[in-house]
């Protein structure tokens, strides 16, 4: 992604958050629970859900669960509760993108590139100020120079170099690494050390080592992807990035069935984000149209802006080829989730035409159309996501001591994933948002900050100890 920055840097800033709504105690009563951490999950009706503090109090039999006197009390009306949704590969570049993934009944998002301006929002919305998902958020992607470096990336070539990054993000305040492609074998041994060290987590794209002429068709990877594996990724991410690295951009079944066998003996979970290449597709198929359908009006304006090269390039794709790569990735996902590997859903929202929110619900129904179940793929933005990030005991859950995350819909999601896009309510941090507070989160998504996130990004580039000058004098600043 190549960094323009345009307009007044430092215009005035607009609140665009919606207010944040008290977390009162709450009784939901007259509902069907959908547990999915049972082993055959299935509604149980007749039930009610007491809710304090942002944690379940209680779950039980209606006519046994009283309300406190002080609660609000509402009807479900029979309808189902299932946990709130996890989107595990997000790009937040202003507020108004948690208000599309909370709109979307997304209750956490794990942000993959982050910059200072992440760990406020964590505070804001921890301490009830900010209306939006639980937000989990890597530090700054870390890369070496190579043919996938962008601007956000920090970049760190050497061990000793690598090294100083991981303390620093470290000293920051962040507590998770997001690794890339072209990191070199160096680079990459500095940053596992020193994150071991720390205790950091690592997820992101296996490490190629410099990518020479010839890569990957000619001659192998620098560094094998199977070296990897052994490496203690929470998650890999992309389907389109393990076909790339481990099967050098083949489309062999019978290699890709190897393949996901390899992953799962290793037990290293996978991101998918067939969204992210799906809406690459999309765009070539329709000559361009895709990138403005609706909901593409919650894609950050500076987003916009950066993406233009890329709009114009995938409009003239070739779009059997795209195709052919497309189903290649549905079925390599597939042999994933066959062979036993842990899939998660994310979407890769905030890159290319991905909007917040609309995009993890767009990646659930390539998940069934790639050959998973309704219930499997509900298990993905659930379940398997609190799993990966072991905390499986107070998230993903119903039960006392859960996180009150939670959706109310109009019908079982394991028999239909399209009652997900129309919650009756979420219930984000025990705070409860009917269908007239959604429909708003949708406009305030719509308003992001241009100047906000401008200065979000430079803060960003300036902690990594990039060099702004060019981009500030691009603003007029």
């Amino acid at each position: 992604m190549k960094f323009r920055i345009t307009g007044p840097l430092f215009a005035g800033l607009t609140l665009i958050a919606a207010a944040p709504v008290a977390a009162e105690p709450v009784l939901l009563r007259n509902v069907q629970v959908l547990d999915l951490n049972a082993s055959e999950p299935s509604p149980v009706a007749g039930q009610s859900i007491l809710i304090d503090r942002g944690t379940i109090v209680s779950v039980g039999a209606m006519d046994e669960t009283a309300a406190p006197t002080d609660a609000r009390v509402i009807d479900g009306e029979s309808r189902v509760v299932m946990p709130g949704l996890y989107d595990m590969h997000v790009h937040i570049w202003d507020e108004a993108e948690l208000a599309a993934n909370l709109a979307h009944g997304v209750t956490t998002v794990r942000n993959a590139s982050g910059m200072p301006f992440h760990l406020r929002l964590i505070e804001r919305i921890e301490s009830g100020e900010l209306a939006g998902p639980r937000l989990i958020t890597t530090g700054p992607i870390l890369n070496s120079h190579g043919p996938n470096g962008q601007i956000i990336h920090q970049y760190v070539d050497t061990e000793a170099e690598a090294r100083e990054a991981v303390r620093g993000q470290h000293a920051a305040g962040f507590r998770r690494i997001k690794v890339y492609s072209n990191l070199t074998p160096e680079a990459w041994h500095g940053i596992k050390a020193e994150a071991d060290m720390l205790g950091m987590t690592i997820m992101g794209h296996t490490p190629e080592g410099r990518r020479t002429a010839g890569m990957p068709y000619e001659k192998a990877f620098d560094i094998a992807f199977e070296e990897m594996l052994d490496e203690g990724f929470v998650t890999l991410e992309h389907t389109e990035s393990i076909v790339w690295h481990g099967l050098r951009d083949g489309r062999d079944p019978y290699a890709a069935k190897a393949l996901a066998e390899k992953i799962a003996v290793a037990s290293v979970a996978v991101d998918p984000t067939l969204v992210a290449f799906y809406n690459l597709l999309r765009t070539a198929e329709t000559k361009g149209e895709y990138v403005s359908r609706p909901g593409t009006e919650w894609l950050n304006p500076m987003l916009v802006t950066q993406e233009q090269e890329n709009y114009d390039r995938w409009t003239n794709e070739n779009v059997a080829r795209a195709r052919e790569a497309f189903e290649f990735y549905k079925l390599m996902t597939k042999a994933m989730h066959d062979a036993g590997v842990t899939l998660v859903a994310g979407s890769d929202a905030g890159i290319y035409a991905n909007p917040a929110g609309l995009s993890l619900i767009d990646e659930l129904n390539l998940l069934a159309e790639a050959g998973l179940s309704p219930l499997e793929v509900l298990k993905t933005a659930t379940v398997n996501a609190a799993n990966v990030l072991k905390e499986a005991e107070t998230h993903a859950c119903i039960a006392a001591g859960c996180a009150a995350d939670l959706l109310l819909l109009d019908a079982d999601p394991a028999q239909s994933l399209a009652t997900l896009s129309d919650p009756a309510l979420v219930i984000a941090q025990g705070k409860v948002h009917d269908r007239k507070a959604l429909a708003d989160l949708k406009v305030l998504a719509a308003k992001a900050d241009l100047a906000r996130t401008q200065t979000n990004v430079i803060e960003g580039l300036q902690a990594q100890g990039a060099d702004v000058t060019p981009l500030l004098q691009g603003a007029g600043g």
